[in-house]
């Protein structure tokens, strides 16, 4: 009896169940190499002054500046708004297309010349030809980030629908599903994995392709104010705004993009 339980204390004991700071050790590791990056930048900026190259100090004062005045987080708010619905659209309509293309072989035989072309089209041609086509207006702003997004997600969930499992749809056929349960039960989960990879990647061009859409042709946003200050060789406050803006596009990738990455990809097996 003594043994036994000495058995199961020991497995027990032998089992360590994580602990804090163990939890804690990423996010101190981070904080950590970046603090090293902010004294080499003080130290580089130090030995080299000049103001094309500012101190951290410089471009912390005018961030907060900013911040008081209410600017900094009303362009922050339109360059999310923007980022928001591009994304929104390019994942809509490159999802429905893509399952489209992989599920129907001659479909995708006779669109694929047209999405190597778009895959090939550099943004930048796509964003000038939506302002002369459209005007310089919302619409044809958030269009054009969302052209240069949906061949990416085309290939992705067209990949995904390649390599749907045909069992499921014969059962599906044999309990006779309705066509939306089939997607709620069968399509859905198979194409959930694929459509997380294609949403982490999709958020970060798209905020991208949303800068160079502001600097071109709109009157606010992040991109439209480092602009701005480009043009007065404001180094500090072009770093202020950029900084402030991969900050925010930091803390979606941590706290919204990789959890539904994890959850989308819990069922594989993880290395021990």
């Amino acid at each position: 009896m003594t043994t036994r339980v000495g058995r199961e204390k020991g497995v027990t004991v032998g089992r360590r169940a994580p602990t804090i700071s163990h939890g804690l050790l990423p996010a101190a590791t981070a904080l950590t190499s970046l603090v090293g990056l902010c004294l080499l930048w003080h130290l580089a900026a130090g030995i080299w002054p000049n103001r094309a190259f500012p101190l951290p100090t410089e471009v912390w004062s005018v961030l907060v500046k900013e911040a008081a005045s209410g600017d900094l987080a009303y362009h922050l708010a339109m360059t999310l708004s923007r980022v928001g619905a591009a994304y929104v659209v390019a994942m809509l309509a490159g999802s429905v297309i893509g399952v489209l293309l992989g599920m129907h072989r001659r479909v995708d035989s006779f669109f694929n010349p047209w999405l190597v072309l778009f895959l090939n089209l550099p943004a930048l041609v796509v964003i000038v030809l939506a302002y002369i086509w459209f005007g310089l207006t919302e619409a044809a702003a958030i269009s054009a980030v969302a052209i240069n997004k949906i061949p990416n997600v085309v290939v992705t969930m067209r990949e995904g629908a390649r390599a749907l499992d045909p069992r499921y749809a014969e059962m599906a056929k044999v309990y006779r599903l309705s066509l939306l349960d089939r997607i709620r039960h069968i399509l859905m989960p198979q194409l959930q994995p694929y459509f997380a990879a294609a949403s982490r990647s999709g958020i970060a061009l798209i905020w991208k392709i949303v800068l160079v859409v502001e600097l071109l042709g709109r009157s606010n946003g992040v991109g439209f104010q480092i602009y701005l200050h480009f043009q007065i060789f404001d180094v500090a406050a072009i770093l202020a705004y950029s900084l402030a803006f991969v900050a925010i596009m930091l803390l979606i990738e941590l706290l919204l993009v990789q959890p539904f990455e994890r959850h989308a990809t819990r069922w594989r097996r993880r290395p021990a």
